[in-house]
């Protein structure tokens, strides 16, 4: 079940209620037992690992050896059958 924040419209006391998807949207608040509006707010994403940045396929020593001796390979065969 989702955790969905809450802010009261009296007291402006912030509050986290757990709601199934089907459920109503609004909620009492737990102190003055105001009407409470439903908060929005912005989900972290955290990028991990290679790939995600411009410089990343530009850099000279960071790649593996493996990828470097494939792609060193594939330039003198091809140099070879010309």
């Amino acid at each position: 079940m989702p955790i969905y924040d809450y802010e009261c419209e009296k007291c402006h006391f912030q509050f986290e209620l757990k709601r199934r998807f089907g459920e109503d949207g609004s909620a009492d608040c737990p102190r003055c037992h105001g009407e409470s509006r439903r908060l929005f707010t912005s989900v972290p994403v955290i990028f991990k690992g290679s790939g995600f940045y411009v410089t990343d396929h530009r850099k000279d020593g960071g790649s593996s050896s493996g990828d470097k001796k494939s792609s060193d390979t594939g330039s003198t065969s091809g140099s070879k059958k010309d």
